[in-house]
């Protein structure tokens, strides 16, 4: 059974740029949800009269001048302190009916962070090609790192406060909520996942995310993490091609030395043996590398471990 949240301080997370026509009734429908809750609307840059609407509906307004969520989402983090922290957009596309489903799956695991897994109501709610590049890219993180969720990119979450004092943000933008899956991923924390209405923008509110170019940023953030928590199969890997290569390019002039003993084509030869030699610094790379990152894999947990469970 979940726990009783009245003794714990509840904050709801609401980044916002340009979302005058939605905010107010975002802060609204969440107050209503979780009358206990705190709501901070962090304003990044808004030109729109976004704050003073969010001010006006009851919301704490902060602002963030650097561009992008995750600029906005390291400050939330760094700078609201609660024990159950509630992140949702400001676009009123989520159902904040939902919000204490979240609360009490949070509590009764206890998990560290629990997802809302988006179930449209209409067509119209997703952008064209959002849908298959999310399956896509949600698809990419279950293969490298494992499978917690089936909508890595829902802006709808709760978090405990060892997961959010824990969670060093790295990425400027949209590409936050990957980051977000792959840490908890990474450190084995307890995660969850339920199913929440979505529903499409009202008419004259537009999405801030831009299919091809953001997608292309989530991608190279995968890139960048398997490098950076899986160094030793993304070496591995490099030094695999570059030896095929190696020996695609000098297997003929190693099978004409061994029948003549001689090496007519040096260059060929040369060239081979550099390329053997940067797979072998590679594969070195990725044993090195792969000490560091379980260091700093220990220091992440160690600092996840001073806060106790919700």
């Amino acid at each position: 059974m979940p726990l009783p949240t009245a003794s714990h301080r509840i904050a709801v997370l609401v980044p916002c740029y340009n979302e005058a026509l939605t905010i107010a009734n975002v802060v609204r429908r969440f107050r209503e949800a979780l009358p206990q809750a705190e709501i901070y609307v962090y304003d990044n840059n808004s030109t729109d009269g976004t704050d003073e609407a969010a001010r006006l509906a009851g919301a704490t307004v902060r602002k963030e001048k650097l561009q992008g969520k995750g600029n906005v989402v390291r400050r939330m983090f760094s700078d609201v302190d609660a024990d159950v922290y509630m992140m949702v957009d400001g676009d009123d596309t989520y159902d904040a009916t939902v919000a204490q489903r979240l609360v009490d799956e949070l509590l009764s695991g206890p998990y560290d962070m629990v997802n809302a897994a988006r179930v449209a109501d209409s067509s119209a709610a997703y952008r064209a090609g959002h849908a298959w590049g999310n399956k896509l890219l949600t698809g990419l993180v279950q293969w490298i790192f494992g499978t917690a969720t089936t909508d890595m990119l829902s802006g709808y979450k709760a978090f405990s406060r060892r997961y959010v004092k824990s969670f060093p943000t790295m990425s400027s933008g949209f590409e936050i909520e990957t980051e977000l899956v792959v840490h908890a991923l990474d450190l084995r924390l307890p995660m969850s996942e339920i199913e929440a209405p979505y529903k499409e923008r009202p008419v004259g509110s537009h999405s801030k995310l831009r299919t091809y170019s953001d997608g292309f940023r989530i991608l190279r953030l995968i890139g960048f993490l398997v490098k950076e928590e899986r160094p030793l199969a993304f070496f591995s890997m490099a030094a695999g091609i570059l030896a095929a290569i190696s020996l695609l390019t000098g297997g003929s002039v190693l099978i004409e030395f061994v029948a003549t003993g001689l090496v007519p084509r040096l260059p060929t030869a040369l060239l081979a043996t550099g390329i053997m030699l940067s797979a072998l610094l590679a594969l070195s790379c990725g044993f090195i590398l792969d000490t560091v990152t379980r260091g700093r894999r220990e220091m992440k947990r160690l600092a996840y471990l001073q806060c106790p469970a919700p």
